[in-house]
Protein backbone atom coordinates (compact mmCIF):
# COMPACT_ATOMS: atom_id res chain seq x y z
CA UNK A 1 0.00 0.00 0.00
CA UNK A 2 2.84 2.36 0.78
CA UNK A 3 4.05 2.70 -2.83
CA UNK A 4 0.46 3.46 -3.78
CA UNK A 5 0.37 6.21 -1.16
CA UNK A 6 3.36 7.92 -2.79
CA UNK A 7 1.73 7.54 -6.20
CA UNK A 8 -1.45 9.10 -4.78
CA UNK A 9 0.50 12.12 -3.52
CA UNK A 10 2.13 12.58 -6.92
CA UNK A 11 -1.23 12.29 -8.68
CA UNK A 12 -2.72 14.99 -6.47
CA UNK A 13 0.36 17.19 -6.83
CA UNK A 14 0.23 16.84 -10.63
CA UNK A 15 -3.46 17.70 -10.64
CA UNK A 16 -2.90 20.76 -8.43
CA UNK A 17 -0.02 21.93 -10.64
CA UNK A 18 -2.27 21.79 -13.69
CA UNK A 19 -5.13 23.44 -11.81
CA UNK A 20 -3.14 26.52 -10.75
CA UNK A 21 -0.74 26.64 -13.70
CA UNK A 22 2.31 25.98 -11.51
CA UNK A 23 5.77 26.77 -12.86
CA UNK A 24 6.98 23.44 -14.37
CA UNK A 25 10.38 23.77 -12.69
CA UNK A 26 8.84 24.15 -9.23
CA UNK A 27 6.49 21.28 -9.97
CA UNK A 28 9.49 19.14 -10.91
CA UNK A 29 11.26 20.00 -7.65
CA UNK A 30 8.28 18.96 -5.55
CA UNK A 31 7.86 15.59 -7.26
CA UNK A 32 10.73 14.14 -5.24
CA UNK A 33 11.81 14.55 -1.59
CA UNK A 34 14.60 16.97 -0.78
CA UNK A 35 16.37 14.52 1.52
CA UNK A 36 15.96 10.81 2.35
CA UNK A 37 17.90 9.40 5.28
CA UNK A 38 17.67 5.63 5.85
CA UNK A 39 19.34 4.33 8.97
CA UNK A 40 20.22 1.05 10.62
CA UNK A 41 19.11 0.76 14.25
CA UNK A 42 20.88 -2.09 16.12
CA UNK A 43 19.32 -2.64 19.55
CA UNK A 44 20.13 -5.08 22.34
CA UNK A 45 16.85 -6.65 23.45
CA UNK A 46 16.00 -7.62 27.01
CA UNK A 47 16.83 -11.30 26.39
CA UNK A 48 20.33 -10.41 25.16
CA UNK A 49 19.80 -10.92 21.43
CA UNK A 50 20.58 -8.17 18.92
CA UNK A 51 17.81 -6.90 16.67
CA UNK A 52 18.50 -4.59 13.73
CA UNK A 53 15.63 -2.30 12.75
CA UNK A 54 15.40 0.07 9.78
CA UNK A 55 14.37 3.68 10.14
CA UNK A 56 13.84 6.73 7.95
CA UNK A 57 13.66 10.50 8.26
CA UNK A 58 12.57 12.21 5.07
CA UNK A 59 12.40 15.93 4.26
CA UNK A 60 10.08 16.68 1.36
CA UNK A 61 10.45 20.48 1.14
CA UNK A 62 11.75 23.19 3.48
CA UNK A 63 11.17 26.37 1.46
CA UNK A 64 8.66 27.73 4.02
CA UNK A 65 10.69 26.84 7.13
CA UNK A 66 12.14 23.96 9.17
CA UNK A 67 10.90 20.50 8.28
CA UNK A 68 8.00 19.37 10.45
CA UNK A 69 6.38 15.97 10.88
CA UNK A 70 5.77 13.03 13.16
CA UNK A 71 7.59 9.78 13.78
CA UNK A 72 5.73 6.49 13.59
CA UNK A 73 6.75 3.04 14.83
CA UNK A 74 4.97 0.35 12.81
CA UNK A 75 5.90 -3.10 11.40
CA UNK A 76 4.75 -2.17 7.89
CA UNK A 77 6.29 1.29 7.51
CA UNK A 78 8.66 1.83 4.56
CA UNK A 79 10.34 4.63 2.61
CA UNK A 80 7.41 5.16 0.22
CA UNK A 81 4.96 5.62 3.08
CA UNK A 82 7.27 8.00 4.93
CA UNK A 83 7.89 10.02 1.76
CA UNK A 84 4.15 10.30 1.08
CA UNK A 85 3.49 11.46 4.62
CA UNK A 86 6.36 13.97 4.41
CA UNK A 87 4.92 15.45 1.22
CA UNK A 88 1.50 15.73 2.82
CA UNK A 89 3.13 17.61 5.71
CA UNK A 90 4.55 20.12 3.22
CA UNK A 91 1.03 20.84 1.99
CA UNK A 92 -0.60 20.61 5.43
CA UNK A 93 1.69 23.21 7.00
CA UNK A 94 1.08 25.45 3.99
CA UNK A 95 -2.71 25.06 4.34
CA UNK A 96 -2.47 26.10 8.01
CA UNK A 97 -0.10 28.92 6.94
CA UNK A 98 2.62 27.80 9.34
CA UNK A 99 6.34 28.64 8.90
CA UNK A 100 7.29 24.99 8.34
CA UNK A 101 8.12 22.58 5.58
CA UNK A 102 7.27 18.90 5.47
CA UNK A 103 8.99 15.87 6.98
CA UNK A 104 8.16 12.46 8.39
CA UNK A 105 9.98 9.68 10.19
CA UNK A 106 9.42 6.00 10.77
CA UNK A 107 10.94 2.90 12.27
CA UNK A 108 9.92 -0.53 11.04
CA UNK A 109 9.18 -2.30 14.30
CA UNK A 110 6.27 -3.60 16.36
CA UNK A 111 6.09 -1.63 19.62
CA UNK A 112 3.34 -3.91 20.95
CA UNK A 113 5.89 -6.72 21.31
CA UNK A 114 8.51 -4.57 23.08
CA UNK A 115 9.13 -3.80 26.71
CA UNK A 116 9.37 -0.17 27.78
CA UNK A 117 13.16 -0.39 28.01
CA UNK A 118 13.40 -1.90 24.52
CA UNK A 119 11.20 0.88 23.14
CA UNK A 120 13.43 3.46 24.80
CA UNK A 121 16.59 1.92 23.33
CA UNK A 122 15.04 1.89 19.85
CA UNK A 123 14.04 5.54 20.22
CA UNK A 124 17.42 6.71 21.51
CA UNK A 125 19.45 4.82 18.89
CA UNK A 126 17.17 6.09 16.12
CA UNK A 127 17.64 9.62 17.44
CA UNK A 128 21.42 9.26 17.35
CA UNK A 129 21.25 8.12 13.72
CA UNK A 130 19.01 10.99 12.52
CA UNK A 131 20.59 13.63 14.78
CA UNK A 132 22.57 15.32 11.97
CA UNK A 133 19.39 16.50 10.24
CA UNK A 134 17.09 17.43 13.17
CA UNK A 135 16.97 20.43 15.48
CA UNK A 136 14.85 23.55 16.19
CA UNK A 137 15.87 25.29 12.95
CA UNK A 138 16.24 22.22 10.72
CA UNK A 139 13.62 19.57 11.49
CA UNK A 140 11.22 19.34 14.43
CA UNK A 141 9.75 15.83 15.02
CA UNK A 142 6.46 15.08 16.80
CA UNK A 143 4.45 11.99 17.83
CA UNK A 144 2.57 9.88 15.30
CA UNK A 145 1.34 6.27 15.14
CA UNK A 146 2.58 4.27 18.17
CA UNK A 147 4.64 7.17 19.55
CA UNK A 148 3.71 9.66 22.25
CA UNK A 149 5.01 12.35 24.57
CA UNK A 150 7.26 9.93 26.41
CA UNK A 151 8.96 8.96 23.15
CA UNK A 152 9.42 12.65 22.32
CA UNK A 153 11.01 13.25 25.74
CA UNK A 154 13.50 10.43 25.10
CA UNK A 155 14.26 11.89 21.67
CA UNK A 156 14.82 15.38 23.07
CA UNK A 157 16.97 14.08 25.91
CA UNK A 158 19.12 12.02 23.55
CA UNK A 159 19.67 14.96 21.23
CA UNK A 160 20.55 17.11 24.23
CA UNK A 161 23.14 14.59 25.45
CA UNK A 162 24.70 14.35 21.98
CA UNK A 163 25.15 18.13 22.07
CA UNK A 164 26.85 18.23 25.42
CA UNK A 165 23.79 18.72 27.59
CA UNK A 166 22.44 21.69 25.63
CA UNK A 167 18.84 22.53 26.50
CA UNK A 168 16.85 22.31 23.25
CA UNK A 169 13.14 22.00 24.08
CA UNK A 170 12.20 23.41 20.66
CA UNK A 171 13.79 20.39 18.97
CA UNK A 172 10.59 18.32 19.32
CA UNK A 173 6.90 18.95 19.94
CA UNK A 174 4.25 16.84 21.62
CA UNK A 175 6.41 16.71 24.75
CA UNK A 176 5.09 16.14 28.29
CA UNK A 177 4.19 19.38 30.09
CA UNK A 178 6.98 18.74 32.59
CA UNK A 179 9.63 19.25 29.91
CA UNK A 180 8.13 22.08 27.90
CA UNK A 181 5.01 20.68 26.30
CA UNK A 182 1.96 22.84 25.69
CA UNK A 183 -1.52 22.69 27.14
CA UNK A 184 -4.04 21.45 24.56
CA UNK A 185 -1.62 19.57 22.31
CA UNK A 186 -3.01 16.12 23.11
CA UNK A 187 -6.50 16.79 21.74
CA UNK A 188 -5.59 19.36 19.10
CA UNK A 189 -6.10 17.10 16.08
CA UNK A 190 -9.54 16.07 17.34
CA UNK A 191 -10.42 19.71 18.00
CA UNK A 192 -9.41 20.66 14.48
CA UNK A 193 -11.58 17.89 13.04
CA UNK A 194 -14.54 19.20 15.04
CA UNK A 195 -13.93 22.76 13.80
CA UNK A 196 -13.87 21.53 10.19
CA UNK A 197 -16.99 19.38 10.64
CA UNK A 198 -18.91 22.28 12.16
CA UNK A 199 -17.77 24.65 9.38
CA UNK A 200 -18.67 22.15 6.66
CA UNK A 201 -22.12 21.50 8.12
CA UNK A 202 -22.65 25.25 8.24
CA UNK A 203 -21.80 25.54 4.54
CA UNK A 204 -24.08 22.57 3.81
CA UNK A 205 -26.86 24.18 5.89
CA UNK A 206 -27.13 21.11 8.16
CA UNK A 207 -27.69 21.49 11.89
CA UNK A 208 -25.27 19.24 13.82
CA UNK A 209 -27.67 18.67 16.73
CA UNK A 210 -29.04 15.14 16.69
CA UNK A 211 -27.19 14.20 13.51
CA UNK A 212 -25.42 10.85 13.21
CA UNK A 213 -21.65 10.28 13.14
CA UNK A 214 -19.51 7.19 12.62
CA UNK A 215 -15.82 7.03 13.52
CA UNK A 216 -13.26 4.55 12.25
CA UNK A 217 -10.58 4.42 14.93
CA UNK A 218 -10.83 5.01 18.67
CA UNK A 219 -7.25 5.95 19.49
CA UNK A 220 -5.46 9.25 20.09
CA UNK A 221 -7.72 11.09 17.63
CA UNK A 222 -10.92 9.05 17.36
CA UNK A 223 -11.35 8.64 21.11
CA UNK A 224 -11.31 12.35 22.06
CA UNK A 225 -13.26 13.17 18.89
CA UNK A 226 -16.15 10.93 19.95
CA UNK A 227 -16.48 12.95 23.15
CA UNK A 228 -16.26 16.25 21.26
CA UNK A 229 -18.90 15.28 18.71
CA UNK A 230 -21.23 14.05 21.45
CA UNK A 231 -20.69 17.31 23.35
CA UNK A 232 -21.56 19.20 20.15
CA UNK A 233 -24.92 17.43 20.10
CA UNK A 234 -24.24 14.71 17.54
CA UNK A 235 -25.15 11.06 17.97
CA UNK A 236 -22.04 8.89 17.59
CA UNK A 237 -23.81 5.78 16.31
CA UNK A 238 -20.85 3.57 15.38
CA UNK A 239 -17.17 3.22 16.23
CA UNK A 240 -14.58 0.71 15.02
CA UNK A 241 -10.99 -0.13 15.88
CA UNK A 242 -8.50 -2.89 15.10
CA UNK A 243 -10.44 -5.33 17.27
CA UNK A 244 -13.99 -4.83 16.03
CA UNK A 245 -16.88 -2.41 15.60
CA UNK A 246 -20.03 -1.50 17.50
CA UNK A 247 -23.28 0.19 16.46
CA UNK A 248 -26.17 1.75 18.33
CA UNK A 249 -28.60 3.75 16.15
CA UNK A 250 -29.75 5.72 19.19
CA UNK A 251 -26.21 6.87 19.90
CA UNK A 252 -23.36 5.22 21.79
CA UNK A 253 -22.65 6.04 25.42
CA UNK A 254 -19.17 7.39 24.67
CA UNK A 255 -18.07 7.49 28.31
CA UNK A 256 -19.09 3.88 28.90
CA UNK A 257 -17.44 2.84 25.63
CA UNK A 258 -14.21 4.55 26.66
CA UNK A 259 -14.27 2.74 30.01
CA UNK A 260 -14.85 -0.56 28.19
CA UNK A 261 -11.89 0.07 25.85
CA UNK A 262 -9.66 0.91 28.82
CA UNK A 263 -10.44 -2.52 30.27
CA UNK A 264 -10.85 -4.70 27.20
CA UNK A 265 -8.40 -3.00 24.84
CA UNK A 266 -10.96 -2.74 22.03
CA UNK A 267 -14.49 -1.57 21.31
CA UNK A 268 -15.36 -5.19 20.55
CA UNK A 269 -17.62 -6.75 23.14
CA UNK A 270 -19.21 -3.48 24.29
CA UNK A 271 -22.55 -4.68 25.65
CA UNK A 272 -24.50 -1.44 25.08
CA UNK A 273 -24.29 -1.78 21.30
CA UNK A 274 -24.57 -4.30 18.48
CA UNK A 275 -21.40 -5.90 17.15
CA UNK A 276 -20.91 -5.25 13.41
CA UNK A 277 -18.30 -6.04 10.76
CA UNK A 278 -15.66 -3.25 10.90
CA UNK A 279 -15.46 -3.24 7.11
CA UNK A 280 -19.07 -2.05 6.90
CA UNK A 281 -18.81 0.98 9.17
CA UNK A 282 -18.83 3.46 6.28
CA UNK A 283 -21.92 1.76 4.81
CA UNK A 284 -24.09 3.05 7.66
CA UNK A 285 -26.48 5.93 6.97
CA UNK A 286 -25.12 9.02 8.72
CA UNK A 287 -24.44 12.69 8.24
CA UNK A 288 -20.74 12.50 9.19
CA UNK A 289 -18.10 9.81 8.68
CA UNK A 290 -14.63 10.24 10.15
CA UNK A 291 -11.79 7.92 9.10
CA UNK A 292 -9.37 8.23 12.04
CA UNK A 293 -7.22 5.13 11.57
CA UNK A 294 -4.57 4.32 8.94
CA UNK A 295 -4.47 5.25 5.25
CA UNK A 296 -6.37 3.73 2.33
CA UNK A 297 -9.59 3.03 4.26
CA UNK A 298 -11.95 4.49 1.63
CA UNK A 299 -11.39 3.17 -1.87
CA UNK A 300 -13.75 3.34 -4.85
CA UNK A 301 -15.81 0.35 -3.68
CA UNK A 302 -16.27 1.77 -0.19
CA UNK A 303 -17.09 5.17 -1.72
CA UNK A 304 -19.91 3.59 -3.75
CA UNK A 305 -21.48 2.23 -0.54
CA UNK A 306 -20.90 5.01 1.94
CA UNK A 307 -23.99 6.37 3.62
CA UNK A 308 -22.40 9.65 4.75
CA UNK A 309 -23.16 13.15 3.51
CA UNK A 310 -19.86 14.53 4.85
CA UNK A 311 -16.45 12.89 5.32
CA UNK A 312 -13.85 14.66 7.46
CA UNK A 313 -10.47 12.96 7.16
CA UNK A 314 -8.84 12.73 10.58
CA UNK A 315 -6.35 10.10 9.39
CA UNK A 316 -3.52 10.66 6.91
CA UNK A 317 -4.38 9.53 3.38
CA UNK A 318 -7.58 7.62 4.24
CA UNK A 319 -9.17 8.13 0.80
CA UNK A 320 -7.60 6.69 -2.33
CA UNK A 321 -7.55 8.76 -5.56
CA UNK A 322 -9.98 6.41 -7.32
CA UNK A 323 -12.55 7.13 -4.59
CA UNK A 324 -12.55 10.91 -5.06
CA UNK A 325 -14.57 11.05 -8.30
CA UNK A 326 -17.04 8.50 -6.92
CA UNK A 327 -17.65 10.60 -3.82
CA UNK A 328 -17.91 13.79 -5.88
CA UNK A 329 -20.44 12.21 -8.24
CA UNK A 330 -22.54 11.10 -5.26
CA UNK A 331 -22.44 14.60 -3.76
CA UNK A 332 -20.47 13.60 -0.66
CA UNK A 333 -18.49 16.56 0.69
CA UNK A 334 -14.95 15.60 1.74
CA UNK A 335 -12.78 17.76 4.00
CA UNK A 336 -9.30 16.45 3.08
CA UNK A 337 -6.68 15.31 5.55
CA UNK A 338 -4.25 18.15 4.83
CA UNK A 339 -6.89 20.50 6.20
CA UNK A 340 -8.97 18.40 8.58
CA UNK A 341 -6.17 17.01 10.74
CA UNK A 342 -3.98 20.13 10.69
CA UNK A 343 -4.94 20.90 14.30
CA UNK A 344 -2.11 18.71 15.54
CA UNK A 345 0.65 20.44 13.61
CA UNK A 346 -0.87 23.82 14.46
CA UNK A 347 -0.61 23.00 18.18
CA UNK A 348 2.94 21.80 17.51
CA UNK A 349 3.72 25.20 16.00
CA UNK A 350 2.40 26.85 19.17
CA UNK A 351 4.58 24.55 21.31
CA UNK A 352 7.65 25.23 19.16
CA UNK A 353 7.07 28.98 19.45
CA UNK A 354 6.65 28.76 23.23
CA UNK A 355 9.80 26.64 23.59
CA UNK A 356 11.80 29.17 21.61
CA UNK A 357 10.37 32.05 23.65
CA UNK A 358 10.83 30.27 26.98
CA UNK A 359 7.33 31.38 27.90
CA UNK A 360 4.26 29.15 28.28
CA UNK A 361 0.90 30.39 27.01
CA UNK A 362 -2.31 30.04 28.99
CA UNK A 363 -4.61 27.19 27.98
CA UNK A 364 -7.40 29.55 26.88
CA UNK A 365 -5.01 31.34 24.54
CA UNK A 366 -3.88 28.06 22.97
CA UNK A 367 -7.50 26.96 22.45
CA UNK A 368 -8.57 30.30 20.99
CA UNK A 369 -5.65 30.49 18.58
CA UNK A 370 -6.09 26.87 17.51
CA UNK A 371 -9.76 27.38 16.74
CA UNK A 372 -9.04 30.63 14.89
CA UNK A 373 -6.29 29.07 12.75
CA UNK A 374 -8.44 26.09 11.80
CA UNK A 375 -11.46 28.24 10.99
CA UNK A 376 -9.37 30.47 8.75
CA UNK A 377 -7.77 27.48 7.02
CA UNK A 378 -11.23 26.08 6.26
CA UNK A 379 -12.41 29.44 4.91
CA UNK A 380 -9.31 29.72 2.69
CA UNK A 381 -9.72 26.20 1.26
CA UNK A 382 -13.47 26.55 0.71
CA UNK A 383 -12.91 29.86 -1.11
CA UNK A 384 -10.13 28.40 -3.27
CA UNK A 385 -12.24 25.37 -4.19
CA UNK A 386 -15.17 27.65 -5.02
CA UNK A 387 -13.02 29.93 -7.16
CA UNK A 388 -11.82 27.00 -9.28
CA UNK A 389 -15.15 25.17 -9.23
CA UNK A 390 -13.58 22.02 -7.77
CA UNK A 391 -14.01 19.85 -4.67
CA UNK A 392 -12.30 20.67 -1.38
CA UNK A 393 -9.38 18.28 -1.86
CA UNK A 394 -8.40 19.82 -5.18
CA UNK A 395 -8.92 23.27 -3.70
CA UNK A 396 -6.73 22.43 -0.70
CA UNK A 397 -3.88 21.07 -2.79
CA UNK A 398 -4.15 24.02 -5.16
CA UNK A 399 -3.94 26.52 -2.30
CA UNK A 400 -1.08 24.66 -0.62
CA UNK A 401 0.88 24.43 -3.87
CA UNK A 402 0.41 28.16 -4.50
CA UNK A 403 1.91 28.97 -1.09
CA UNK A 404 4.81 26.53 -1.38
CA UNK A 405 5.57 27.59 -4.95
CA UNK A 406 5.59 31.24 -3.90
CA UNK A 407 8.21 30.48 -1.22
CA UNK A 408 10.38 28.45 -3.62
CA UNK A 409 10.24 31.22 -6.23
CA UNK A 410 11.08 33.90 -3.66
CA UNK A 411 14.14 32.01 -2.41
CA UNK A 412 15.45 31.20 -5.88
CA UNK A 413 17.95 28.49 -6.76
CA UNK A 414 21.38 28.14 -5.18
CA UNK A 415 24.04 28.28 -6.59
Amino acid sequence: MAAEEWSAVLARLDDAAELIGCDPDIHRVLRSPKRILEVQIPVRMDDGRLEVFTGWRIHHDTARGPAKGGIRFHPDVDAFEVAALAANMTFKTAIANLPFGGAKGGVRCDPTTMSLTELERVTRRYTVEIAPIIGPDRDVPAPDVNTDGRVMAWLMDTLSMIRGGESIPASVTGKPLSVGGTVGHAGATSTGVLVCARAAFNKMEIDMTGRRAVIQGFGKVGGPLAFLLASAGMRVVAVSDAGGAVHNPGGLDVGALSDHVSTAGSVAGFVLADQIDPSTIFDLECELAVPAALGGAIDAEVAKRTGAKLIVEAANGPTTPDADPVLAERGVVVVPDILANAGGVTASYFEWAQSRQGFAWEGDLVATRLRSRMEQAFIDVWAKADSYGVDMRRGAFGLALERVAEAIAARGLFP
